[in-house]
């Protein structure tokens, strides 16, 4: 995984499959509770290629954590097979998303502004 920290208030980490996605989501958890400010987030999906119940949950308690600290989750450029999931499992509707990270940085930063 790698975590981009584009500005003090925004973060960007880009994830991988499982087994990795669990460990890279603990890893950004660590980093963020390391931090002295607590940033909004953009999840790059762009290298995953399917999601399991474990990612799915892990996702869940990440977006849990960004809502009890007032901060913005933003998942960003994922692929059919993935979004079909969401669709799915009707998570569609509680995450935010955004064609790319591009677009994601772009919304994060009109939703500060």
């Amino acid at each position: 995984m790698s975590i981009q920290k584009w500005s003090d208030e925004i973060w960007v980490a880009q994830l991988s499959n499982e087994p990795a996605f669990s460990e890279d989501i603990s890893a950004l958890q660590h980093e963020i509770d390391q931090g002295k400010s607590i940033p909004h987030t953009v999840i790059d999906l762009s290298t995953v290629t399917h999601l399991n119940s474990s990612s799915l949950t892990n996702l869940l308690r990440l977006r849990k954590w960004a809502i009890d600290n007032d901060r913005k989750l933003r998942l960003a450029a994922m692929i059919d097979s993935v979004w079909v999931v969401f669709l799915t499992t009707g998570l569609d509707k509680i995450f935010e998303f955004s064609p790319d990270v591009p677009t994601a940085l772009a919304g994060l930063q009109l939703d500060q502004g």
